[in-house]
């Protein structure tokens, strides 16, 4: 039979699909395009937003016009959190939430023989173990996915995600060391540690592991190249995560700090436990040590109590910190989050107006952050043909969107010193130094 995936959101869903689509392809599924005629179609959720949830219904309806008499199968967040909104939708056959994924193919097997609804939603959020999910490669990908933990204790007023993913826990030490030296055997040379909030990873086990034990244990395994992190809270930097940190040769001088805001009043509603001070404190200390350091980071435009001197403040704050990347994203209130209910909620033209504003402030720090590699050198993972003709992109320790011209002598996958020669908003280019 052929089978077909679909991913929406975060990291952790993409090594997740992945870990899926291994578990069919053991069991003799030919796997083919989401585009392409298919028996079976999952789509593996987000529903961060409103606009996510929207995505997911379109590709649920995709998938039957392109097969009809396909079996379509809805996993990941938004049916955990909205089960009864998914179950109505005429088109789903299958529904997973984000647990128990490792019976998917049972679940589509039952469904060949009776043809009936499943639904496999579990709402309780009890603290259980870590749900292993296995991968043996990436498809066309140079870069491997490690998910080392689930769940998030956080409730930050915004996010509905500590409903859909329950609560922190971590995968074991000695399960990621194995999981990552079979993907060295494989080839991949960078390795990004991702979960849902992997600054919480080891809360849960016994013993004092960690985030910082995990990065010494894949620093230490022969073959690794780079190590990269996702998403870290601010709330983890202290002194002395930041000095062990710093002292890892293999980890990218590339930090994705979250910040959602430059106004400590928006900070306080949403349930951020950190101040700009203390934020821009961490960003004073890693430079220190890594002058050439990629801060990346979140905004969220237009949340409710925002005025306009909240939004400037927000505007003055990453301009002194001088992000090479940011993502902005406008409020969007989900049912269910304290913030849904808060009072204050900003007209949606002015969260247009602002994140337009935001927007334009990230182009211009990203292009200042990249023209300051113009004639230096960067080591440059080659990952895929690029959009651009003739030429292959990758990424620098230091995450900046490399392009390369295409030479027999360039292997995707391998990691080269390039000399950067011009700079753009959304990337360089560069040339190898033979």
């Amino acid at each position: 039979m052929k089978i077909a995936f679909y991913t929406l959101g975060c990291k952790v869903n993409q090594y997740e699909t992945q870990a899926v689509a291994e578990l069919f392809k053991e069991n003799g599924f030919e796997i083919v395009d989401f585009d392409s005629k298919a028996d079976v179609y999952v789509i593996n959720t987000c529903t961060v937003t409103n606009i996510s949830d929207r995505k997911s219904r379109q590709a649920i309806k995709k998938a039957k016009k392109l097969s009809p008499q396909s079996i379509v199968v809805v996993m990941g967040c938004y049916p955990q959190v909205y089960p009864k909104e998914v179950e109505k939708i005429e088109d789903v056959d299958i529904i997973i939430g984000t647990k128990d994924r490792q019976r998917i193919v049972d679940y589509v097997r039952q469904y060949l023989e009776d043809k009936k609804k499943i639904v496999a939603i579990d709402g309780e959020y009890k603290r259980e173990a870590f749900e292993e999910l296995k991968i043996s490669e990436f498809n066309d990908r140079s870069r491997a996915f490690i998910k080392i933990e689930e769940g998030c204790d956080q409730f930050c007023s915004y996010c509905i995600i500590p409903y859909a993913r329950g609560a922190v826990r971590s995968r074991s030490l000695k399960s990621i060391e194995e999981e990552v030296r079979r993907l060295v055997q494989k080839g991949y040379k960078e390795f990004v540690m991702t979960g849902i909030n992997i600054s919480a990873y080891g809360k849960d086990l016994e013993g004092k592991v960690t985030l910082i034990d995990v990065i010494e244990k894949v620093n230490g395994i022969e073959g690794v190249k780079r190590i990269r992190l996702s998403s870290l809270e601010p709330v983890i930097m202290n002194d002395e995560f930041i000095e062990r940190l710093l002292g890892f040769d293999k980890l990218c001088h590339h930090l994705h700090l979250s910040l959602q805001s430059g106004s400590d009043k928006i900070l306080k509603l949403m349930n951020r436990h950190y101040t700009t001070d203390q934020y821009r404190s961490i960003v004073e200390r890693v430079r220190q040590k890594w002058d050439d350091v990629a801060f990346t980071t979140d905004i969220i435009v237009g949340f409710p109590g925002e005025t306009e001197e909240d939004f400037n403040d927000t505007v003055k704050f990453v301009q002194t910190i001088g992000f090479s990347r940011i993502h902005v994203f406008r409020f969007s209130p989900k049912k269910g989050t304290k913030a849904y209910e808060m009072s204050n909620q900003v007209d949606n033209k002015e969260k247009e107006r602002r994140s337009k504003i935001m927007k334009e402030v990230a182009k211009d720090l990203s292009y200042q952050f990249h023209r300051k590699f113009v004639d230096n050198t960067l080591e440059v993972l080659i990952e895929q043909d690029s959009d651009f003709d003739g030429y292959y992109e990758g990424y620098s320790g230091n995450y900046i969107r490399t392009l390369i011209r295409k030479s027999h002598m360039i292997v995707p996958g391998e990691i080269y010193k390039v000399k950067i020669i011009q700079a753009y908003e959304q990337y360089v280019k560069g040339e190898i130094i033979q």
